[in-house]
């Protein structure tokens, strides 16, 4: 291992680090892109606080509850279980590897493939609490608000109005609903809990169960065979297909957040932020809708396609060609964390240079290639779209209130026009 010494280049390092990890990168940027500049513009105490509720308990939801829940609970303490003792360690290390992988194994039996391929989507199955979770967050953020702050109306939370009362029969509605969702959602995620269970342990019985296993880990792959089974063909839907995989990711043998997974429950998050904000007023729900769907497409799509356009650049410039490298069938890849000191070592090699040297110039371009799209999330994604989507409620209920406001207005004047009479009485 090369040791580095100088401190600007150990911060590039674990900065790197952290972004070849999938859960822990998305969380700090997650929060880094939609709590910080959210704080820094906070409309009110209310609505810093709520913020701050949803946004660190949503970051956990999505990017460390599928491994926590998926690796250490589910494969490792109860699914696990469910197999004959015989085979039951076979079983469980074939969990991370995909479908495809476990199909091809010729050293294992189709029994072992088939247990193997129905567990895997039994714990995905299970793990439906995660998205179920991110669903009903939104109401647990308004009972939050509510027994906190004793507030339900949106105007009143964002500092839009500071003469509204609180109506406490929309405060009781909001209670009973939020209340009545989080327990809709307890009771999905159980029944899926169960039925991951059933299927893990009767699904290598049937062909039928095998069938929707596979469908279950990648419905997208699902979704584009039976689009060329009726003609239909397109690497391009193909591709986006692919993403939506609800299989967990290997990392080093672990399961993790996969990006079909990340996918899936931004996507449901956006309809359960939305649900939430009717109860409490037309402006949240137009909030909502305003903010959430950008973030959502950034979330699977746009923060991918940014980075591959800045690479593009990169390349057509000349830059930081040992960083990135040609992939698998011509995919521009970056060179990976783990590779970079036997590359520094073969560069220092081939140029006479000192390693160490090498090392830090791979790190600080490795840093500048991943940090320039990463900032971009941060001041676009975060700042901008958070300062435009409270002007925009701003200018929403300014525009509803208008007609009040013109009828304030033109009292106004009508006093000031009547001031000299006023005055020439007392004369």
């Amino acid at each position: 291992m090369i040791k580095i010494n100088n401190f600007n280049t150990k911060l590039a390092d674990l900065f790197i680090k952290s972004q070849e990890n999938l859960s822990s990168t998305r969380f700090i940027q997650d929060t880094a892109t939609n709590w910080a500049p959210k704080a820094v513009f906070a409309r009110s105490r209310e609505d810093f606080f709520e913020m701050s509720f949803l946004e660190f308990l949503e970051s956990g939801i999505f990017y460390f509850a599928s491994p926590v829940l998926g690796e250490k609970l589910f494969r490792n303490k109860i699914f696990k279980n469910l197999a004959p003792k015989n085979i039951r360690n076979q079983i469980n290390e074939l969990i991370p590897k995909s479908t495809a992988e476990i199909l091809k194994n010729k050293n294992i039996s189709n029994e072992i493939k088939k247990r193997a391929i129905a567990t895997k989507a039994g714990i995905v199955l299970a793990c439906t609490a995660i998205p179920v979770a991110e669903y009903v967050l939104s109401f647990a953020k308004n009972l939050f608000t509510l027994k906190t702050f004793n507030k339900s109306n949106f105007n009143n939370i964002a500092n839009l109005d500071k003469n509204e009362k609180e109506d406490k029969k929309q405060q009781e509605y909001v209670e009973q609903n939020s209340k009545k969702h989080l327990k809709r959602g307890a009771l999905v995620s159980i029944g899926a809990f169960a039925a991951g269970l059933l299927l893990a342990l009767c699904g290598n019985k049937s062909n039928k169960l095998q069938t929707l296993s596979k469908t279950i880990l990648e419905p997208g792959k699902t979704i584009s065979n039976l689009g060329k089974n009726l003609g239909i063909k397109s690497k391009k839907t193909d591709n986006i297909l692919s993403r939506f995989s609800l299989d967990f990711a290997n990392e080093n043998g672990k399961l993790a957040l996969s990006k079909g997974q990340l996918a899936l429950t931004a996507i449901v998050g956006l309809f359960g932020y939305s649900k939430a904000a009717e109860d409490r007023g037309k402006l949240d729900v137009q909030e909502v809708w305003t903010r959430v769907p950008l973030v959502v497409f950034y979330t699977i799509f746009g923060s991918e396609l940014f980075e591959k356009g800045f690479i593009k650049i990169l390349q057509n410039k000349g830059k930081c060609k040992d960083i990135i490298k040609q992939g698998k069938e011509g995919a521009t890849e970056i060179v990976k964390r783990a590779e970079l000191e036997n590359l520094a070592k073969t560069l220092a090699k081939a140029k006479n240079t000192n390693t160490e040297k090498e090392l830090s110039r791979l790190i600080k371009e490795k840093a500048f290639v991943t940090g320039v799209p990463y900032a971009f999330s941060l001041l676009f994604m975060g700042l901008t779209l958070s300062a435009i989507t409270r002007l925009f409620t701003q200018y929403r209920y300014n525009k509803e209130n208008k007609t009040k406001d013109n009828s304030s207005l033109q009292t106004g004047f009508e006093i000031k026009n009547h001031l000299p009479q006023v005055f020439s009485a007392f004369r």
